[in-house]
């Protein structure tokens, strides 16, 4: 299900493909909202699924979502924010199977799972090590942490151990060291000047390929997502930084 056979190393896309402010800037402004992601899916062989965060997308929008993609893409799936937010990674019950029986509908398309923590989260191991016992081992998992007392290599270790991924990130004022603890790696672009509402330069993202290259020597596939999509930024930085990589 989530382990697919992959036919390139480098997944490089956009943190969601649905936003309006893209018709125009993106999108050709006469295309029709349900054709967007075969536009889309033209252009990049991924894309991250983050409107999963706020709300569980039925079954139906699942299929679709698979059936309307190339065979060879892979959607990477943001956990519902009840899990990581409200919760707080405690007494999940059967929320997580239930998401987990949704999102697997993209079959051989599903790609990591991504369980973002809220910034006011701080490092608790047990409450990690607890967590990540009960996750089904089929699947990718990866996790960004927003609070720096998790930016931590013991806390690496607690992941490797349990074979999850660690996102990481690039934001104003506070980026994750690039590395990875499982066979994948996963990076997020969040903007470099302002949160979601900056464009990465040239410069930057050439310097970012060559050490996100020698860090594609390490493991199976790197996905990297832009979520800077103020002004279709991402499209344009997403674009460019697969063109180094190639």
């Amino acid at each position: 299900m989530g382990k697919q056979h992959l036919t390139s190393k480098y997944f490089v896309g956009t943190s969601g493909w649905h936003y309006e402010h893209w018709r125009g800037l993106y999108y050709p402004v006469e295309l029709a909202k349900p054709k967007w992601l075969k536009f889309y899916s033209k252009q990049f062989n991924t894309v991250e699924l983050n409107n999963s965060f706020y709300h569980l997308p039925t079954e139906k929008v699942f299929i679709t979502w698979r059936e309307s993609s190339p065979e060879n893409f892979v959607f990477a799936v943001k956990v519902s924010r009840f899990i990581t937010h409200i919760k707080k990674l405690r007494n999940i019950g059967s929320v997580l199977d239930n998401f987990l029986s949704r999102a697997c509908l993209l079959q051989n398309k599903l790609g990591p799972l991504l369980y973002q923590l809220p910034p006011n989260m701080k490092r608790n191991d047990e409450v990690l090590e607890s967590f990540l016992s009960i996750l089904p081992q089929e699947y990718h998992h990866v996790f960004e942490f927003r609070h720096e007392s998790w930016i931590d290599d013991a806390v690496f270790e607690i992941l490797k151990r349990h074979k999850v991924g660690l996102c990481v990130f690039d934001m104003p004022g506070f980026t994750c060291p690039l590395v990875a603890t499982s066979d994948f790696a996963y990076i997020r672009f969040h903007g470099s000047g302002d949160m979601y509402a900056s464009c990465y330069s040239d410069e930057e993202l050439s310097q970012w390929a060559k050490k996100i290259a020698r860090l594609g020597k390490e493991v199976e596939a790197v996905y990297i997502y832009f979520n800077n999509d103020a002004e279709a930024f991402a499209v344009k930085n997403a674009l460019t930084l697969a063109g180094y990589l190639e």
